[in-house]
């Protein structure tokens, strides 16, 4: 018992010291972000009127507003279907759906010109015509599940049966964020490389698998990467289920990733020209050989899908090849200039500023920040 004690208090720790650090991170790429906007406005963000006004604060947004959800379908779904087996990951994983969420909210607010007239703006504007109001009003409804989840696990002895139907709701507002985010894109037929009616199911899957990575991950990070430290149930879990869980979500996001690319060489519809320089980009290849395929091998190969560290590294490689592939469509789908004539390019240039790349500091940082804060408070991991 004195070992074990002492292993929880030296993870508290460690929890601290991640969160304090964050903290650190946060000020300083926050204050440098916001000094650049104070000084420079908009101009700050490489975007142009040229036809692409979603530069990476949005691919930011919404890659970790789909990681949130992913993580929030990842425990409705082990609350309602998964029994007591998958207990030990259920309140890190609402947790962090909160702390993603948290991060992405805060990187959209400083991309708007002006935030805090949208949080009036946006709702009583009741411009039912458009998929971007029901996605902020169901990204609303979304956080008040969550907080109600949340708050009723605060007790050392809530049961599973008893917060099924607040499962039940999360699960499907968190399926309607996605799938709404994906009519956003999908729904835009002046837009090729975006527009088509799987786009809402695509963003499903690739949620469940930015789910489940993060939940590896984190939950090693919890404990320090130590997995002498992990209680038994989360073992078993993460060798078993959950790994059979993550290799199956790798193998549908890369057939959706790879069937779109194929539509994309062979079609012949303005706009679709992108996919020729997208699959010829080394970001791709890594995206598809590092960030997807590498990963599958791990968690299939019976010789490492048990080990701590093809885990762990199989999980952040999916994170950051889902990063590169919202990357890739958001960004992919506005390189083509919207009207011919102008004066453009036939495809556009974009990178990212510095100030986009300190807004993504600022997710990373406020994320790990309020993740450290409910591992430190909450005790996240009394479950296994």
């Amino acid at each position: 018992m004195t070992s074990v004690t002492v292993s929880n208090k030296e993870i508290a720790g460690k929890q601290l010291g991640i969160m304090l650090l964050a903290l650190i991170g946060l000020l300083i790429a926050g204050g440098m972000a916001i000094n650049n906007l104070l000084v420079e406005g908009h101009a700050a963000y490489n975007t142009s009127n040229l036809g692409l006004f979603w530069g990476f604060p949005i691919v930011v947004y919404d890659y970790f507003l789909l990681t949130s959800t992913g993580l929030a379908m990842v425990a409705s779904m082990a609350l309602i279907f998964g029994g007591e087996d998958f207990r030990p990951i259920i309140r890190r994983a609402l947790w962090l759906a909160l702390a993603g969420l948290l991060g992405g909210v805060a990187v959209l607010m400083m991309e708007l010109g002006h935030p805090l007239r949208a949080l009036w703006a946006i709702p009583f504007s009741f411009a039912f015509s458009s998929p971007l109001y029901w996605k902020v009003m169901a990204v609303s409804f979304y956080v008040i599940s969550l907080l109600i989840l949340q708050a009723r696990m605060l007790k050392a002895d809530w049961r599973m049966q008893d917060l099924r139907i607040n499962a039940m709701v999360t699960l499907a507002l968190a399926l309607g964020v996605t799938a709404i985010a994906g009519v956003v894109y999908g729904s835009q037929s002046f837009r090729p490389f975006w527009a088509s009616g799987d786009i809402p199911v695509a963003f499903i899957f690739e949620s469940l698998l930015g789910g489940l990575a993060f939940v590896f991950f984190f939950t090693y990070l919890a404990y320090a990467f130590n997995p002498a430290a992990m209680p038994a149930g989360v073992k078993r879990l993460f060798n078993d289920r959950l790994a059979n869980l993550l290799a199956l979500a790798i193998f549908i996001h890369l057939l959706f990733v790879l069937a779109r690319m194929s539509s994309g060489l062979y079609g012949n519809a303005e706009g679709l020209q992108v996919w020729h320089r997208l699959a010829t980009s080394p970001l791709f290849f890594a995206e598809i050989i590092i960030g997807l395929l590498l990963p599958l091998v791990l968690v299939m190969n019976p010789g490492t899908r048990t080990r701590p560290w093809a885990q762990i590294l199989a999980s952040l490689l999916v994170m950051n090849a889902l990063l590169i592939s919202r990357y890739e469509y958001i960004i992919g789908g506005q390189l083509v200039p919207l009207f011919k004539g102008s004066w453009a390019p036939e495809l556009l240039s974009y990178a990212p500023s510095p100030t986009e790349w300190l807004l993504l500091l600022v997710a990373i940082f406020l994320s790990n920040a309020v993740n450290a804060f409910g591992e430190v408070t909450l005790r996240l991991g009394r479950e296994g």
